[in-house]
């Protein structure tokens, strides 16, 4: 049997699917408690190609030590309230920390807890799941052009935003033919299911850096921009 070239072309691989349940507590007594309840899926890539071809494990960054990962920064990252900049966080960490490592992928599920309203007044450590939406992050660090020049790409959104017009919305003057029996409607009900999103434009940074973290923040306003996105997909 004549030998086979096995040639590895790509890999990536990783750990999905780490659930992160984080309150912040005020530094001050009877201040505002913060609930985060995250779904975490964490993927890298890099010269891995004996890991398949020889059985070799010794450059594997095991799954374990993944969600392993995800679990310290989700206490110990002073990003965490932040999906963007916890992704960005925990894919920075992933290309430096190991040497072989050149790309890193983190995807943030952020479900959603309000705030109780008491007497009018939001409670400070009280909260209610009021809908199904869910903050979306991906984030790729891409270390390829040297681990002092990281690139990093961030894509925000939501998903499963239900929304519904009782009244308002009509459908007519549509294309009718043979096969055609809706029955035009100048006033409907009308509800669906909304998932966006939007992508931020971020330079070339050395990400590991927790300062060039901040500055990020400053500049794409994550928070803000994700508030915004919501409020003009209502409107």
């Amino acid at each position: 049997m004549a030998e086979v070239n096995v040639v590895l072309s790509a890999n990536r691989y990783g750990k999905d699917k780490v659930r992160v349940f984080r309150i912040i507590r005020p530094s001050t007594p009877g201040g505002k408690q913060i609930v985060l309840e995250y779904n975490v899926r964490l993927m890298i890539e890099g010269d891995f190609e004996t890991s398949y071809t020889q059985a070799d494990n010794s450059k594997v960054v095991t799954t374990d030590t993944m969600k392993n990962t995800v679990y310290v920064f989700a206490k110990t990252s002073p990003h965490v309230a932040t999906p963007e900049l916890f992704a960005l966080h925990l894919a920075s960490h992933m290309v430096t920390k190991y040497p072989h490592v050149t790309k890193a992928f983190c995807e943030v599920e952020s479900l959603k807890w309000s705030r109780i309203p008491v007497q009018g007044v939001e409670h400070k450590h009280s909260f209610v799941r009021d809908g199904e939406e869910k903050r979306m992050t991906s984030v790729e660090v891409d270390g390829t052009q040297g681990k002092d020049k990281l690139v990093g790409k961030v894509t925000s959104g939501i998903q499963d935003l239900l929304v519904l017009k009782s009244s308002g919305s009509a459908f007519e003057n549509f294309l009718r033919d043979e096969y055609t029996t809706l029955i035009p409607v100048s006033d409907r009900i009308f509800s669906t299911s909304v998932d966006l999103t939007y992508t931020f434009s971020l330079p070339t940074l050395s990400f590991g850096a927790i300062d060039k973290l901040e500055g990020l923040d400053v500049e794409a306003q994550f928070n803000r921009v994700a508030a915004s996105a919501k409020e003009c997909t209502g409107e």
